[in-house]
């Protein structure tokens, strides 16, 4: 998972609207799909470069171009055949941006993150998602959905583009479950045995749910946005699903909110746990050197080894002193007991 603070020195001392790709993983030369459907057709094919884009933007129908991956180059192609503001093709290739909106004369540009759970390393892996949405077309970079049908056939591409932020936030539910399954395992944890392992799983959780509310946070402004620029992006009967995305963002920030806060919980649980443990091994400690201390007196006295001292030339001297060292013994555990220190 990234670090919180991540460095940007590669654009420095660049002018703005310059593409430099910033990111943890090399960029991917570009893979560019084409659909374009009505109510009635539906057309899906793979073109090579950006100029082949041009006739299907043209058309009536809806068209989705869809890119994947994030090489310099072909991002440039691609934004100066589309007429996309440099602006766009920087922030595009810049994987650390943060969600937001920017509107533009014929279309806006706005970034989500989009968060996986990986089950094999148990990490969240974020992935940056830029769309463009103007008048009849849509251009999505890194994201891919199939098998989109039904209503999405009827509506426009206003439409579609609430469909790509549903199914991102969609899965933002699906990884908060899995970290809360994991949250309830730290907890039992606690309560039955902690461990220094235990500690580590919480900072790696709380370093975890830092990124993704950085990722989600921004996320309800930007729909927020969206849904005021309704007026000229999307349609009124598409707005309703627009806020409907926007109660489901707010869901998710107030579940991300209470998770931190039980890790953070957590924390001060495991060190009370931990005071609490290092108390009653102290407690027994104490206890058993309450014990010693009289039996060490009265062995102290007889290992002295004076000539004349009582009970030396007694038979039976040796094995009274043990009787009296042991019923000392089960006396001062018998008042521990009932003191329940023990």
């Amino acid at each position: 998972m990234a670090g919180i603070l991540l460095r940007r020195s590669k654009k420095s001392g660049l002018p703005p609207g310059t593409p430099v790709y910033v990111g943890e993983e090399e960029p991917l030369p570009a893979h560019i799909s084409v659909i374009s459907y009505d109510e009635t057709s539906y057309e899906e094919k793979t073109v090579k470069n950006a100029s082949e884009i041009i006739d299907d933007l043209r058309s009536p129908d809806i068209t989705w171009v869809n890119v994947y991956g994030l090489n310099v180059q072909d991002i440039v192609e691609i934004g100066t055949h589309m007429g996309f503001h440099p602006l766009i093709q920087e922030d595009i290739v810049n994987t650390l941006q943060r969600p937001k909106v920017d509107e533009y004369e014929d279309h806006i540009f706005f970034v989500l993150k989009m968060i996986t759970y990986n089950e094999e390393s148990e990490e969240v892996e974020i992935e940056q998602v830029s769309i463009i949405l103007g008048d009849r077309y849509i251009v999505s970079f890194q994201q891919r959905i199939r098998e989109n049908k039904g209503i999405i056939r009827k509506m426009g591409a206003d439409y579609l583009a609430y469909s790509l932020i549903d199914m991102v936030v969609d899965g933002y539910f699906t990884v908060l479950e899995k970290i809360g399954d994991r949250v309830e395992d730290i907890e039992d944890e606690l309560v039955v045995n902690p461990r220094i392992e235990t500690l580590h799983d919480i900072y790696n959780m709380k370093r975890k749910m830092i990124a993704i509310r950085k990722s989600v946070w921004p996320l309800r402004e930007v729909i927020s946005r969206l849904d005021k620029l309704g007026s000229r992006m999307f349609k009124e009967n598409t707005g309703v699903y627009v806020r409907d995305v926007y109660d489901h963002t707010i869901q998710v920030i107030d579940a991300i909110e209470t998770y931190r806060d039980l890790l953070s919980g957590m924390l001060d649980i495991y060190l009370s746990s931990i005071s609490n443990k290092m108390n009653q091994i102290m407690q027994v400690l104490t206890i058993i050197g309450t014990i010693f201390i009289p039996l060490t007196f009265i062995a102290g006295i007889y290992g002295m080894n004076f000539q004349y001292m009582p009970e030396l030339g007694w038979k039976m001297g040796y094995p009274t002193l043990l009787l009296i060292m042991i019923t000392i013994t089960m006396i001062m555990i018998a008042f521990f007991r009932r003191r329940k220190w023990l």
